[in-house]
């Protein structure tokens, strides 16, 4: 057990509390002897590289090279997405893509190369293997992008998984993103990022790596192209990062380079090249579209561990109604549970659940019920004992059904990579339903299992169905939540099929969007803390995961009144806005801090409320689209470098640019600006682009610009939708996108487009459609004009 294991294990008895110390010694002693008698012995192992390569049969998009020790098979798909995969390997089957592999593109072709290796050359991308195995992604002009070296195995002499390494090199002035959930991003810099979902056992913050989600998926970008790359294959690894130098030592370049070592799996590969955008939308058409949560989903959603009783709740939403705060939905955390056992309701403490649910919802009010997959191992509790009739639970590789230790105590765990466990499972979201619940946020699915000592997991020897191909804990540890969410999600398509799910998760890989969102997790109460929600955020939205946010005012502790209106104010413009904190902590009802938070919380609740028809918007073009609701600052312009070392504010769709403040005792900040014309959405003043500007960040604001000509649709005076124009510089045109939605059906809602021109001293505003340019189909508010302008 290294140093990081031990500290993960302390913290997760110091979380798990006296009462359940013996078990997790218990647990962890079982977990080894598991290991110990479960997994083969690597024993001596021999290392091997492809060889030269020796013949070629081009196919369908690409085709198969035949090398002395190894094949390649090389794929381009109608979309521009490249596949290759060793030693036979092909797209499927694959958790991360959303069905089956997308068709060949005919026009894409193997031919020979120069020194004996091959390309293929397709409209997007130009792929050259050499031969010996490199592989190179170019742009169709020849711009070097990517180059994988040969690649390298490691393989047990008595047979078992062999364990690999690829190294790959990008251009000097490349920046990396991705990597699914890191707090010290969005930007990674130089270091090693595990590839395993680990709960910290605690709060965390910037410096704590792998946290719950993690994915082997990299966005690079460089002056001359984006590219996201995806090593599909969901075993335990690392991944070494090193950013280039430009005229490093003696003038010339040094390349970055990265180093992926996985323990397991197959070596195959997908790269799409592009604009971020094109490349974001290559992404969600392989892995999914993000699924599209009901509306309530959008607005202000307020969780505790600890509210203790039905007569807690309804005091805390009585305190919002009373002073006027918009609240959407209340989480329930495990203290509302039977004994922490799931599917359950303490009946002392929640004496009538459904009919608490009926009057919140007549208030607008949703309740959210927390999920854990681990299920107290007791005869007479009714999910272990239909579970044990199923046959759900996983098992080691001696027969026996593993246990562990999480929050009801002795627990088994469902095998979600197991399609008839899955609709077993999502049969029982029906009791949730029933109880009056409108959504699900899954919890301690990496998944935990307190231990006193090595990893708080199940044991890696664990057998897994994976569908059926059979496998053990070392490849389905980092799918297990995905598999959680997809039982989840296709369960409640059948019992409300007229609804949108809600569901949201702590763990999760590659295509979790399909299925929900994901939050901050257990994020350290602290400035630090703040600022790594938002890395986050931006992180997981490059990754194809546009849905997320934090815990707001952190996980942990008592956040000074600055920090959490600071925190409050951010999170006011994140997809999901949610105060949570844990048990012992303090409280997050903003009223707690007295009355000039109060109302300074009060307006930047209000003014999401005003912004929910653009949030809903950027909601429908995320589905469309694989556009994140968040975005860098460089998203529409990545050759601009110095926005893409900027990391302390985000896009919000394309009209809105939000400069949080993420230092104490800070009422100006300096903000980095994109090419254009910015206003304040406060003052009304305008700042020319690109550069940095100073700009007013007084307690009761943080900055929020919006790009000169958008059109924002949102919420009027009166309740309805309005459109919000910020007039366009001289001479020029602005857009905006619209797409109405105030439910949570499956509607397919059309998208507005409209345009903003100056005509003479006068703003106008219209439609776009078939026949032409059309009246608004709603009331238009130009700001940003100056004196004598009009609006029309």
């Amino acid at each position: 057990m290294d140093g990081r294991d031990l500290v993960h294990s302390m913290k997760a008895v110091g979380s798990a509390g006296a009462a359940q110390g013996f078990r997790t010694v218990r647990a962890a002693w079982r977990r080894r002897r598991a290991d110990a008698t479960g997994l083969p012995s690597r024993g001596v192992e021999r290392a091997r590289v492809p060889g030269a390569v020796r013949e070629a049969e081009p196919g369908p998009g690409g085709g198969l090279l035949r090398f002395g020790r190894s094949e390649l098979r090389i794929l381009v798909t109608v979309n521009g997405a490249v596949f290759w995969g060793w030693d036979g390997a092909g797209p499927e089957p694959s958790y991360a893509l959303a069905g089956q592999c997308p068709e060949p593109d005919p026009r894409a072709v193997l031919e020979p190369d120069k020194d004996g290796g091959w390309r293929v050359v397709a409209e997007r991308v130009t792929v050259v293997v050499s031969r010996h195995g490199g592989i190179e992604v170019q742009t169709p002009g020849g711009v070097l992008l990517r180059r994988d070296l040969p690649p390298r195995w490691w393989e047990p002499v008595e047979g078992g998984p062999a364990r690999w390494m690829q190294r790959s090199e990008v251009p000097a002035d490349a920046r990396f993103f991705g990597l699914g959930g890191r707090a010290s991003g969005p930007r990674l810099r130089d270091g090693v990022y595990r590839l395993w979902n680990t709960d910290p056992g605690g709060s965390f913050g910037p410096g704590d790596d792998p946290l719950y989600v993690t994915m082997p998926v990299q966005l690079v970008v460089a002056d001359a192209a984006t590219h996201l790359v995806f090593h599909d294959t969901s075993w335990d690894g690392t991944v070494t990062l090193r950013e280039g130098e430009e005229g490093a030592g003696s003038g010339h370049d040094r390349a970055g380079t990265s180093e992926l070592r996985m323990e397991g799996g197959a070596l195959r590969c997908w790269v799409m090249v592009g604009t971020p955008a094109r490349v974001l939308m290559a992404w969600a058409a392989l892995t999914g579209a993000p699924a599209l949560p009901p509306a309530w989903a959008l607005g202000h959603q307020h969780a505790r561990w600890g509210f203790g009783s039905e007569r807690e709740v309804r005091r805390i939403v009585s305190g919002y109604q009373e002073r006027g705060l918009p609240l959407d939905a209340v989480h329930l955390d495990i203290d509302h549970l039977d004994g922490h056992q799931v599917f359950t309701v303490d009946r002392d403490r929640f004496p009538k659940l459904p009919g608490l649910a009926e009057d919140l919802r007549r208030d607008g009010v949703r309740l959210v019920s927390i999920v854990d997959p681990a299920v107290k191992a007791a005869p007479g509790n009714a999910v272990y004992d239909s579970g044990t009739v199923e046959d759900a639970f996983v098992r080691d590789a001696s027969g026996r059904v593993v246990r562990g230790v999480v929050w009801p105590g002795e627990a088994v765990f469902p095998d979600f990579t197991h399609a008839r466990v899955r609709a077993w499972w999502g049969r029982r979201y029906e009791e949730r339903l029933a109880e009056g619940f409108s959504g699900f946020w899954h919890d301690m699915n990496e998944p935990t299992s307190f231990a006193a000592f090595g990893e708080t997991t199940l044991p890696r020897s664990a057998r897994h169905a994976l569908e059926g191909r059979g496998g053990d804990h070392r490849e389905a540890h980092n799918v297990y939540a995905l598999c959680m969410a997809r039982a989840a999600y296709e369960g409640l398509r059948e019992l409300t099929p007229g609804q949108r799910p809600f569901v949201f998760s702590r763990s999760g890989w590659a295509g979790m969007q399909r299925y929900g969102g994901t939050w901050s997790g257990d994020v350290g109460t602290g400035w630090p803390g703040l600022r790594a929600s938002l890395s986050l955020v931006l992180g997981l939205g490059l990754c194809g995961v546009p849905y997320s946010g934090p815990d707001v005012g952190g996980y942990d502790g008592s956040p000074s009144p600055e920090l959490f209106l600071r925190w409050f104010q951010l999170g006011a413009y994140l997809p999901l806005f949610r105060t949570h904190a844990s048990l012992r902590a303090g409280r997050r009802e903003p009223w707690e801090f007295g009355p000039e938070v109060l109302e300074h919380a009060r307006v930047a609740l209000v003014e999401r409320r005003r912004l929910l028809p653009y949030f809903m918007t950027l909601a429908h073009l995320a589905r469309r689209t694989g556009a994140p609701y968040v975005r860098p600052l460089w998203w529409h312009a990545p050759e601009d470098r110095g926005l893409r070392e900027c990391e302390d504010a985000f896009l919000l769709g394309d009209a809105l640019l939000v400069a949080p403040v993420l230092e104490p005792g800070a009422d100006r900040r300096a903000v980095q600006l994109p090419r254009g014309r910015w206003y304040d959405t406060v003052t009304g003043r305008a700042y020319e682009g690109p550069g940095q500007v100073l700009v007013d960040a007084p307690l009761s604001r943080i900055p929020v610009l919006a790009r000169a000509g958008s059109v924002l649709p949102v919420r009027g005076a009166d309740g309805g939708v309005e459109l919000e124009v910020w007039a366009p510089a001289r001479g020029r045109t602005g857009m905006g996108l619209m797409v109405a939605d105030a439910g949570d059906g499956w509607e397919e809602p059309e998208t507005e487009r409209y345009v903003s021109r100056w005509e003479g001293r006068r703003v106008v505003v219209g439609r776009e459609g078939e026949d032409g340019v059309g009246e608004p189909s709603h009331p238009v508010r130009v700001r940003g004009l100056a004196e004598g302008e009009r609006q029309m």
